[in-house]
């Protein structure tokens, strides 16, 4: 079976981050070399044919290789380099109207056949408790079709060395620009994973994820107080051009305060640049407590949209399923059923969707071998729909499966994840420097912080990279210790104004966690630069006594 650990990385920057590497270690020539299409096709067709045999009214089968290539530095030195590999076969089943899944990395004919029997066995072991059978929404087979993540340069193929060089430049940057302590890491991650089914598909697809995270921390040696700035690229569904920097992929934040990076990232630039924003950063205004109106950057934003939009729309966590680890949601079923619940002010149009290009969700089909698609979460600021699988799908009364079910890897079960979610652009033309504008009391927010929210998604507190106050319609200075608290949907009907699609770009997580055992899955989330007025403000550096 497959070997899980976790590469620990603690930092000031960073806190203490747990990464998941599974699989085992491999020299980096291994990283090339794909199992051909026909002879996952003859795998896949011993596993079908097997539980089919034994008795199951339907199976999927994933094949899987997942290769991972993880490059970490502090200062102007390489901390770890890690390689590893995980492939094997996973095999679902329903049988007397339950599930069963096995899985085995064992990819002989026997082995594969061996977990298809005790996947049956599982299903129908657990049809002696279940209540009312699976429900699988219908889904029309494909045939044979690849499907592969469109990128211009194979991170596999670039030297390590090459890779190490540019974050170390990195680091020498943020140091030159005043940070005491850089750290910057690069994730890099290829899914090679082939879907079967007995409804007829034989679907390829070839994945392709990186991050490159960096944190810049400056320190007044006098007192002891320190402030950190992380990067303000975004993980990517894309190849390794990513890290290609290109001119046209930069755009000024509002009033000129940051560069931020659309389809290419700088990261040398951006280091120079946290340095001397972490420095800036110890002598910075600590902000005034009170209500103010926000100004929320992509960059922020997304992180937002992620726990307060995405999380509570997950229908499992809606219905209850996982109440004993990730909690409930607010946003409960008969809310949608009035179909006039406010979940924002009518400019609100948050979108789902697999299919963006560059996005960490983008994939051809789901894990059970749907089509990807988008569809409506919130429309004029109205809760009208949320993410359902195939066996979710008749709880709602659609006809079909969103397409956003997914598996961290071979060994584990498919259920339902959080695809792209992303708020739309504003449909007037509006750039973030002309917002500004008609602000007389505000905050600048760029960049992700530290956030706290309840269970059911709703009342939430969330932090920063980089704030600015906005005064009279203008950009003033830095701000420090500002964090800003509300509920879900007093947040989101506080919104007044977003600018256009042309400042429309996405942030997102590569680990998010979900599920008991956990998996992690990626997501991204797009906006444009929004306005929420009224929004009460603290200070987080304030002490009780």
């Amino acid at each position: 079976m497959e070997r899980r650990t976790f590469l620990n990385i603690g930092t000031i920057a960073f806190g203490s981050m747990l990464i998941p590497v599974a699989g085992r270690a491999i020299a980096a020539e291994e990283l090339i070399n794909p199992m051909a299409a026909s002879a996952k096709k003859a795998l896949a067709d011993i596993a079908l044919n097997a539980a089919t045999k034994a008795g199951a009214s339907y199976c999927d089968v994933r094949i899987g290789r997942y290769l991972n290539q993880f490059v970490t530095t502090r200062d102007l030195n390489v901390e770890n380099v890690v390689n590893t590999e995980s492939a094997g076969v996973g095999v679902r089943v329903i049988a007397n109207g339950a599930y069963g899944f096995a899985a085995t990395s064992d990819m002989t004919a026997d082995g594969i056949a061996g977990a298809a029997r005790q996947a049956v066995a599982i299903a129908r072991a657990n049809a002696k408790l279940q209540s009312e059978p699976v429900q699988l929404a219908p889904v029309k087979g494909v045939g044979e079709v690849a499907w592969s993540t469109p990128i211009k340069k194979d991170w596999r193929t670039v030297p390590i060395k090459e890779k190490a060089d540019l974050l170390i430049a990195a680091n020498k940057a943020g140091m030159d620009g005043g940070a005491n302590f850089m750290q910057s890491m690069l994730f890099q991650v290829n899914q090679q994973k082939y879907f079967a089914s007995t409804d007829g598909s034989y679907i390829d697809q070839d994945l392709h994820r990186l991050w490159a995270p960096i944190s810049a921390t400056a320190v007044d040696k006098t007192t002891g107080k320190f402030r950190s700035r992380s990067g303000l690229g975004a993980p990517v569904g894309m190849g390794y051009e990513y890290l290609d920097a290109r001119p046209e992929h930069k755009i000024k934040a509002a009033g000129g305060v940051a560069t931020l990076y659309t389809d290419s990232y700088d990261i040398i630039e951006d280091a120079r640049a946290a340095g001397r924003d972490a420095k800036k950063k110890l002598t910075a205004k600590s902000v005034a407590p009170g209500k103010y109106d926000l100004m929320l950057s992509p960059e922020h934003l997304y992180l937002t949209i992620h726990e307060s939009v995405g999380h509570p729309t997950e229908l499992d966590r809606v219905l209850g399923y996982e109440a004993n680890y990730a909690g409930t949601s607010f946003a409960t079923l008969d809310k949608w059923q009035s179909k006039n619940f406010k979940y924002g002010s009518p400019i609100v149009n948050i979108v789902a969707d697999k299919t963006t290009p560059g996005s960490l969700g983008a994939v051809g089909y789901d894990d059970e071998g749907v089509p990807c698609k988008k569809w409506d979460i919130v429309k004029d600021g109205i809760l009208v729909n949320y993410q359902a699988t195939r066996d979710q799908a008749h709880i709602i009364g659609e006809k079909e499966s969103h397409g956003c079910s997914y598996a961290d890897s071979w060994s584990n079960v498919q259920f339902q994840r959080m695809p792209n979610v992303s708020l739309a652009a504003g449909k007037k033309k509006l750039t973030p420097d002309e917002m500004v504008k008609d602000i007389k009391k505000g905050i600048y927010i760029v960049g992700e912080g530290s956030f706290s929210i309840d269970q059911q998604r709703y009342n939430f507190q969330f932090g920063g990279t980089l704030f600015y106050e906005i005064k009279d319609g203008k950009i003033g200075q830095m701000l420090e210790d500002v964090a800003y608290q509300a509920n879900t949907q007093e947040f989101w009907n506080a919104c007044t104004s977003i600018c256009d699609e042309r400042d429309w770009r996405m942030g997102g997580s590569f680990f998010d966690g979900k599920g008991q055992p956990p998996q992690i899955s990626i997501v991204s989330h797009g906006s444009s630069t929004a306005r929420f007025n009224g929004i009460n403000v603290i200070n987080t550096a304030r002490k009780i006594g």
